[in-house]
């Protein structure tokens, strides 16, 4: 590489620092890489001498991290099994944040839905559904309406607002559909005829008299009745000067209205909110709950909300006051950036006015942390919020996620010294984690030795993990930097900064293809831009241009605004600079490299080429579906969704369109919509993608004989449509797969052997398990070992293959696995499995613990669990089954295995 470190490639602008290209074809390239140069800083050489050392350290995280989150889990299920019921919303919560630090998506969902489910209040519905809204940002089908409804009352904003405690209520249909906002209460209509002969006596205001009924004017409140017909000199005249009592003529117009008719609608809104100061006043409660109700139904929008958010807390209005957080809530991140909002949630006095009206509450505090540490982290707005938060923090957990939080933010803000103090206050209340905050914090004020020394004891203290070894090694330098960093892969092999670091050593020792094969490592398994970043530095250093230009089509696929150079540069920028210098694809050349790459199951490169082709055709919904089919591949699923959703937004077919809304539907789980989307789009037009999407949902619904044969005859007509072989092989594919659980395995093998034949590679797979089931194992095993040889991504292939080979084979092959993706649960049962027929139960659950030590996985956690049980450790075993049921409360095989140790252990007296 001419001598240079790779340090010198990324310490500047220049795309082709290495190996500048001839600059005959290069005057435009220069002037951007002149640009570049001035907007980054200068280095000086001792500075950029290594890579390695320029390696941004990884990110001190702001959510809860435990040494044992199996056991913190299990403690939490404990406490919920155990609570009154309006405990569990609160216990739900917590258990929300310990699997958002163990990066389980979906487990924070359902945990919030839980926490939705059995709120007590209507504060705690607003907090919670809003939450749930904020977590599935950019999942919306149609994202234009703000309160849009989605069809199950846990779910829907009004019926947040509905008071009481119905939990199970949440999963029913939404009742907003055909009914008004809940909290109006119902007028009573009252015959206004005859009003002006029933008058009695009169209000003056100033030179004005109102004529107004005494009795209906005394049942609006007990002052009015006290001063109308008790021992008062008003009970016995015939008008009252009212001039001085803080209400206008049309004010006090509407209140004998509103004794007669028991409605405020036909007034303005102004005019209703002097009658809710008129209520407060005297203590006219139907007046106040009518007014209430009227002025919260006004609030349609943010403004809105923000034009009545003073007048609800000054007057203590329940139902406005909900409405108007509703709106600030429901759309977030956006409301915050308005400065009354703000000011309201982040301020003491906003604060202070919340709790009076019974509306400040840790839960808010939390979302509203959570989206500014997403939006704005370093910002003043988060370190309030975070102060707010921590006011309101009650549980060791509570007070824990505050604590530490705000260490992370101030840690950010370079404030080293307060993000020590408060890292050290959350560990105080049990929180491992924030130990490493405290030694990153002495780090950066400049005491290396110390912060190396707490980590150490970090490690010995407590039950390792990797991120405990890979902040260790922030303080160390050579071997022992690298001998932590390779603990720490061992013990979580999910971290990317120890790849990253071997990789960046590689380079410096001028090893470029061993870097690229570390790196690769974790690609292989878990996709990050920052990984893909690395790998496209590399890429530079080889002067391989193609593949550069490869991993940052894929980055601005995953992240679009992806920032490059320590986010100097706009990672659009580069592929801008690149593109010139890399042979352009025809139309013709991308199909045939998208083919190529298809089927040799290399996703990535596949996303490259349809974010190639996209740049020619930007409005086609086709590609941008396949795009979001790849994403979900390399379990990118927020990416994925955004794609899908230019895909509808680029449809050029109303059938079309009813496709992508089908596949937003079924990913998002209403697996009836979607076939509804379906069954709507063939009515339209027959398609390949209307069938195949009718068919693949159906398939997951339900797959007994009759709905069986309903899935064959979807993909028969899917495959009569026109369509490219592409999508024919994922379909004849399907199709095989259907066959065989009918078990007409010579349809099946001859769907796999078309979908071969369209090089649909992972047809092998399918042709394995026809061989097997055919009592075949030798050709079950050749065809698996075919699909190993063409496909790139193979993991899965060597973890099946293994079913169709002896003992020794099977655990050479789950090892290769297991190296290639340590996230595949299935070798580590299986090798676990294999140590307890040989009894070895110790080694047997030190295998499982292996994968449980950084994936929450239900089947690992009940295998565990029986393994204790089997050998009479009772308590590891509940803890287990605990643990277990956090992930999926509902699963039966757990429940029986849970039962019977607490049978077991009732009987035993423990």
């Amino acid at each position: 590489m001419r001598g240079l470190r790779f340090a010198d490639i990324c310490k500047g602008s220049q795309v082709h620092a290495v190996s500048p290209i001839e600059r005959t074809a290069e005057f435009r390239m220069n002037v951007e890489n002149r640009k570049l140069k001035e907007s980054t800083s200068e280095e000086t050489p001792s500075q950029s001498s290594s890579f390695a050392t320029k390696l941004k350290d990884p990110a001190v995280k702001p959510c809860l991290k435990f040494a044992d989150h199996v056991e913190t889990l299990a403690e939490i299920f404990a406490e919920i099994d155990a609570a009154s019921e309006d405990e569990k919303s609160r216990l739900y919560l917590e258990q929300s944040f310990v699997f958002r630090g163990l990066g389980e998506t979906k487990l924070v969902r359902r945990s919030l839905r839980s926490a939705r489910q059995y709120a007590t209040t209507v504060h705690e519905k607003l907090v919670y559904a809003a939450w749930l809204k904020y977590e599935k940002r950019g999942e919306e089908l149609i994202t234009n309406l703000a309160l849009n409804c989605k069809g199950r009352a846990l779910e829907c904003p009004q019926a947040a607002l509905v008071p009481g405690y119905i939990p199970y209520a949440a999963f029913d249909p939404c009742p907003c559909i055909s009914s008004c906002r809940p909290f109006e209460p119902e007028a009573t209509e009252c015959s206004t005829s005859g009003l002006e002969e029933d008058n009695d006596f009169v209000f003056f205001i100033g030179e004005d008299k109102v004529l107004c009924n005494r009795q209906r004017i005394a049942s609006l409140s007990s002052p009015f009745h006290a001063m109308l017909y008790g021992c008062f000199t008003e009970s016995r005249a015939a008008g009252i000067n009212f001039t001085h009592n803080g209400v206008s003529i049309d004010g006090m117009r509407a209140v004998a209205e509103f004794s007669w008719t028991g409605r405020v609608d036909r007034f303005p809104p102004q005019i209703v909110l002097e009658l809710l100061t008129f209520a407060n006043r005297f203590c006219c409660e139907k007046l106040k709950a009518v007014c209430d109700g009227s002025l919260a139904a006004l609030v349609r929008s943010l403004q809105d909300a923000i034009v009545f958010i003073d007048y609800a807390l000054e007057e203590n209005a329940q139902a406005l006051l909900a409405s108007c957080l509703q709106h600030f809530l429901w759309e977030l991140p956006g409301s915050l950036h308005h400065w009354q909002v703000a000011h309201l949630f982040s301020k003491v006095d906003g604060k202070n006015w919340l709790m009076m009206a019974g509306h400040s509450s840790f839960a808010l505090y939390s979302l509203l942390t959570q989206v500014a540490i997403d939006e704005f982290m370093e910002s003043d707005l988060s370190v309030c919020l975070l102060e707010r938060l921590r006011e309101t923090a009650v549980s060791s957990r509570q007070k824990a996620l505050a604590l530490h939080q705000l260490g992370c933010v101030l840690l950010v803000r370079r404030e080293y010294k307060d993000a020590q103090g408060w890292f050290e206050a959350a560990a105080g209340e049990g929180h491992t984690y924030s130990l490493v905050g405290v030694s990153r914090a002495k780090f950066k004020c400049g005491h290396r030795f110390s912060a190396f020394k707490d980590a150490t004891n970090l490690v010995w203290g407590y039950k390792s993990t990797g991120w405990m070894y890979q902040e260790r090694s922030l303080y160390c330098n050579g071997k022992e930097k690298l001998a932590d960093l390779k603990l720490a892969t061992e013990l979580d092999p999910t971290l990317t900064y120890p790849y990253k670091y071997r990789a960046a050593v590689l380079m410096d020792e001028e090893r470029a293809h061993a870097a690229i094969t570390e790196i690769n490592r974790i690609l292989g398994f878990k996709v990050t831009a920052g990984c893909l970043e690395m790998r496209f530095y590399i890429c530079l250093a080889l002067q391989d241009y193609e593949g550069a230009l490869r991993d940052i089509r894929a980055i601005l696929t995953i992240e679009p605004s992806h920032m490059m150079y320590n986010g100097r540069v706009a990672a659009e920028r580069l592929l801008c600079l690149l593109r010139e210098h890399v042979e352009q694809w025809t139309k013709a050349d991308c199909w045939m490299q998208l083919y190529d790459r298809w089927s040799s199951v290399d996703d990535i490169g596949s996303l490259a080429v349809v974010h190639q082709m996209l740049e020619s055709e930007p409005a086609k919904g086709l590609l941008q579906f396949r795009q979001s089919l790849l994403l979900l591949r390399l379990n990118c699923p927020k990416a994925a969704m955004r794609s899908l959703q230019m895909a509808r937004t680029h449809a050029i077919s109303e059938q079309e369109r009813l496709v992508y809304e089908g596949w937003i539907l079924y990913d998002t789980g209403h697996r009836e919509k979607a076939l509804q989307k379906a069954e709507e789009a063939i009515e339209i037009q027959r398609s390949f993608e209307a069938f195949f999407l009718k068919a693949y949902t159906l398939a997951d619904t339900s797959l007994d004989n009759a709905s069986s044969a309903k899935v064959v005859e979807l993909l028969q007509e899917a495959l009569k449509c026109p369509s490219d072989g592409l999508r024919k092989g994922q379909a004849l594919n399907n199709l095989g797969s259907v066959y065989v659980d009918c078990g007409k395995l010579d349809l099946a093998a001859d769907c796999y052997v078309s979908a071969l034949k369209i090089r649909h590679t992972r047809a092998h797979h399918g042709l394995a398990r026809v061989h097997y089931l055919k009592n075949d194992r030798k050709a079950a095993y050749e065809e698996m070992t075919k699909l190993i040889e063409r496909a790139r991504n193979n993991s899965s292939a060597y973890e099946k293959r293994s079913e169709y080979c002896d003992r020794d084979m099977a655990k050479a092959d789950l090892s290769m696995a297991t190296q290639l993706d340590p996230l595949r649960t299935y070798p580590y049962r299986y090798r676990a499995a294999v140590l307890m027929d040989d009894h070895r139960e110790d080694e047997a659950i030190a295998e499982l613990s292996k994968a449980i030590g950084f994936k929450v996985d239900l089947q690992l956690l009940h295998l565990r669990a029986a393994f204790h049980e089997s050998i009479g450790d009772a308590a590891s075993a509940l803890r287990d089954c605990r643990a277990a049921l956090s992930v999926d409360p509902n699963h039966s095989d757990t429940l029986d295995l849970y039962d019977r140790v607490q049978l077991n252990l009732i009987i035993h007296g423990n």
